[in-house]
């Protein structure tokens, strides 16, 4: 390098007119050849080159714009959208129902004192950190305890929606339009009443009728949608198909957690902190980070597949599946090919015999009889019928 001398010179000028930042030049030489050391101190404020702001994830560099900008913006000033003030809000745009039950569930799960419920409104906003150093209500108090939190954004109100074939056949839709404590109880409610079925079985003597997805998970999973969502951008759209239900809310994942380590023991990295310490102290959450486990463990107790959980056009995804017998989600399972294709047509046609089994699948006797059992030990089939040349095989859940 000829002209180190000049870019000595250069390039911190460069640097400053460019970046506006100050940087040291050093200049080394190793094995009489000579290199520039250019050190950059770490910045506090944000740093745009020809006025677009970039950063760094992993061993990529993304462009930051519109509403990520927004928030990053907000994130280095030690803030989020959730504490920006909201002009000219006092205690009459609060809901004083959704207070007092907020109080009477927090003070039952003794998370907040008894006191609380004799004390004044602002004064227990403020407690719940709601309230910005100079007393004004935040967003996330309008949110939570808000009478018309939808004329704050539009986009905080919920949407259901019921779907044919695909997505782009939309049968009938809802918007849930309320604050975010009374949300949950009211989408559940709308599931339960106009979405959802409640197969009937029976327990022995006892009528059972379940939803068609395990409440628990599903709950678990809107609750979660609710709070960890970025609440300034787009609405979170719960569509319902007649084999699955696809909850996406907007906001992806924390740094510190990815999609596997969800599915694993891991702490919990509130988007909206003050958000979810409400929902704490009223008891909807635990603050264990288990909130996914609980969701993949009721949907396997209620014998329906892992959730499809991923990150996708930058918000979270999970997918519901009512159906355990499809191709793809049967060949995550230890089983082959044939016993697949037996699967397959046990659904079409209601049942399989041993000899239909050799049939389709051009198969021996004895071959036959053990991978039809390994079915039946795996949970996935059941035996019916006389035994020998009259046994039937056919499905343990009814589609």
């Amino acid at each position: 390098m000829d002209d180190y001398k000049k870019l000595m010179d250069d390039l911190p000028n460069k640097i400053v007119q460019q970046l506006g930042l100050v940087v040291d030049i050093d200049l080394h030489e190793k094995e009489s050849r000579h290199y520039i050391e250019v050190t950059v101190p770490q910045s506090t404020v944000p740093i745009s080159y020809h006025g677009i702001y970039h950063y760094r994830s992993g061993s990529t560099k993304q462009e930051l714009k519109g509403t990520a900008l927004h928030n990053w913006l907000l994130k280095k000033s030690g803030r989020s959208w959730e504490d920006i003030p909201v002009p000219g809000a006092t205690a009459d745009d609060l809901d004083i129902d959704t207070i007092q039950s907020f109080l009477k569930k927090a003070i039952s799960k003794d998370r907040i004192p008894a006191s609380a419920a004799e004390e004044d409104i602002m004064l227990l906003m403020k407690r719940l950190n709601l309230l910005t150093k100079d007393g004004e209500l935040t967003h996330a108090a309008i949110l939570l305890f808000g009478k018309r939190p939808y004329a704050l954004s539009p986009t905080t109100s919920f949407k259901i929606g019921r779907f044919g074939k695909s997505s782009s056949d939309l049968l009938f839709q809802d918007i849930i339009e309320t604050n975010l404590l009374t949300m949950i109880e009211k989408i559940m409610d709308k599931l339960k009443d106009r979405y959802l079925i409640r197969p009937i079985s029976y327990k022995g003597l006892e009528r059972m009728e379940p939803l068609e997805y395990p409440e628990p998970a599903l709950r678990e999973a809107i609750l979660n949608s609710i709070i960890h969502k970025d609440h300034s951008s787009t609405w979170i759209f719960l569509r319902v198909y007649d084999d699955r239900l696809h909850l996406w809310n907007p906001g992806i994942l924390p740094e510190e957690l990815t999609v596997e380590e969800l599915k694993q023991e891991h702490s919990s990295y509130p988007r909206n902190r003050n958000i979810a310490g409400v929902f704490f102290k009223a008891g909807y959450v635990e603050a264990w980070g288990r909130g996914t486990n609980d969701i993949i463990k009721a949907c396997k107790e209620a014998g329906l597949p892992e959730p499809l959980i991923e990150e996708n056009q930058g918000g979270l995804s999970i997918v519901f599946l009512k159906d355990i017998y499809t191709a793809e989600y049967l060949r995550k399972l230890d089983i082959n090919e044939r016993q697949i294709k037996a699967v397959l047509y046990i659904k079409e046609y209601g049942k399989v015999t041993n000899a239909s089994y050799q049939e389709i699948n051009n198969t021996g006797k004895t071959l036959a009889t053990e991978e039809l059992s390994d079915l039946v030990n795996k949970g996935l089939i059941q035996q019916s019928g006389t035994k020998g040349r009259g046994s039937r095989y056919e499905l343990v859940r009814k589609i």
